[in-house]
């Protein structure tokens, strides 16, 4: 049985940064910045009670007899007694004999085509100890997308307008930016977890370590960009934060309500159906809340009954980067635009071509990852070049549609050119009968932006299946 080392490194990072900010917001206080403490305390508080709820759900505490439990939840030490419930777990473990409780049945990795299944007795303690490790990798995410990475754009916006950096400041932005990096880490992992069930994966170090480059690289960047964007534009910050959050939020909605899906009832059964409304609010709440920063690794789909959309959609991730990338790029040219004095002591057009080249490293990064070290690579469909050079065609067809030379000309009726020109019909040219008088068996979709023959209905029917494989060409 595994060392709980996540669930160590979750309850840390918790515990530093609320102590942290604890500490903080006193030195706000004794200064008078009552704004600035208050905000402090607000990207505290709600975050840790958003985790004791995640907690208390994950572990059903609510449908069992545990009223010191539930307590120690009110008072916020729910992690703290659960991480020692899952070191007096692990430390049990050996000492007395148990009966498994069930058989899981895992395959291996394919190796030359054939994937073998191996059969394991899961014992009531590894048991427990996997339900306090799926609990702990969610409660990480929590953490970070809805209290650290909030918490650290704060610090670091209230740094620019005080153009200063406290001991106490510094240390709370650097806990908030490892616990947003491991959140977002343990958010990856748990997506494959979840994609790939069946599987029995084991993550290489190689594999965490890209990931956290990946993270790093990507986090800082955006919260950089939007302190920055803040710091010049402070009215229109809301809205372009507002919008981002708005789009990922309905997203997950809009999807469901084309889908034509029943309601999710299987969620938990003490549930009525406004509590499972309002967990699935959250749900798309924190969704929300990680696309914000970084792209989620874990995407919803309330349309299916784990929640979790399994399939590998290269598409919707190289849609993301290309778009998050040109939002960042926008963002800086407007701070570019309109930066006020204090930023004279940097040289701003080296600080823009450095945040840019860290989000290209991130995607960089991403890229290896899903080229060379994702645990689940061999089962994919397609590989993500494969994945990116498809999106690259498709966004070369979509160009290649709009320019006005590649549109079709309407070619005038021969009889029409002949009564503009009576010189010339009487005196008809035989080189251009060959041609032109031929009847034109080529015709022009202008839905599909494909050519095909109207004499053959099996190139029709492959063109409107979308065959472009002959009749498209893309010129750069």
């Amino acid at each position: 049985m595994r060392f709980p080392s996540s669930i160590f490194v979750s309850v840390s990072l918790f515990t530093a940064e609320t102590t942290a900010a604890l500490y903080l917001s006193t030195t706000y206080r004794s200064a008078g910045d009552q704004i600035w403490q208050g905000l402090t305390l607000l990207f505290t508080l709600v975050p840790s009670v958003l985790v004791q709820l995640t907690l208390t759900f994950i572990h059903r505490d609510l449908s069992r007899d545990r009223p010191l439990i539930l307590l120690l939840h009110i008072l916020q030490l729910g992690p703290i007694v659960r991480c020692l419930e899952a070191f007096c777990i692990y430390g049990s473990v050996g000492r007395v004999e148990e009966p498994y409780v069930s058989i899981t049945r895992k395959k291996q990795m394919p190796r030359g085509g054939q994937s073998e299944e191996v059969e394991r007795q899961v014992g009531q303690a590894e048991g427990k100890l996997f339900t306090h490790r799926a609990a702990f990798a969610r409660t990480s995410v929590v953490q970070a997308f809805l209290g650290s990475a909030p918490q650290l754009t704060l610090q670091l916006y209230i740094c620019v307008l005080q153009q200063g950096m406290s001991i106490g400041r510094g240390t709370l932005m650097v806990i908030s930016l490892l616990s947003i990096v491991y959140g977002a880490l343990r958010c990856n992992i748990l997506a494959i977890k979840i994609k790939y069930d069946d599987y029995e994966v084991d993550v290489r170090p190689l594999a965490y370590l890209c990931i956290f480059l990946w993270r790093s690289f990507e986090i800082a960047t955006r919260v950089v960009v939007l302190v920055l964007f803040s710091s010049v534009l402070q009215l229109w910050v809301l809205p372009v934060v507002l919008l981002n959050f708005l789009v990922f939020f309905l997203y997950p909605w809009i999807l469901f309500w084309q889908s034509h899906s029943p309601f999710p009832e299987n969620i938990e059964k003490t549930l009525t159906r406004v509590g499972t409304t309002i967990v699935l609010c959250m749900l798309t709440f924190l969704y929300a809340g990680i696309n914000m920063f970084c792209w989620s690794a874990v995407q919803v789909k309330l349309s299916d009954p784990d929640l979790i959309n399994k399939s590998q959609n290269w598409y919707r991730m190289a849609v993301y980067y290309m778009v998050r990338f040109v939002e960042n790029a926008s963002l800086l040219l407007l701070w570019y635009i309109y930066k006020t004095d204090i930023y004279n002591y940097i040289c701003a057009p080296l600080l823009v071509l450095q945040l840019l080249v860290a989000y290209a490293m991130a995607i960089f990064f991403m890229l290896v990852f899903y080229q060379f070290c994702h645990p689940c690579r061999r089962l994919f469909s397609s590989t993500m070049t494969q994945g990116l050079w498809d999106c690259s065609s498709l966004l070369c067809l979509m160009c290649t549609t709009a320019s006005p030379q590649n549109r079709p000309v309407r070619k005038e009726p021969r009889s029409t050119l002949a009564q503009k020109d009576p010189a010339n019909s009487q005196a008809p040219d035989t080189a251009s009968d060959t041609t032109d008088d031929m009847p034109n068996d080529t015709t022009y979709d202008m839905l599909n932006d494909t050519t095909f023959d109207t004499a053959n209905d099996s190139n029709i029917a492959g063109g409107i299946n979308g065959n472009f494989n002959h009749s498209v060409s893309c010129t750069a």
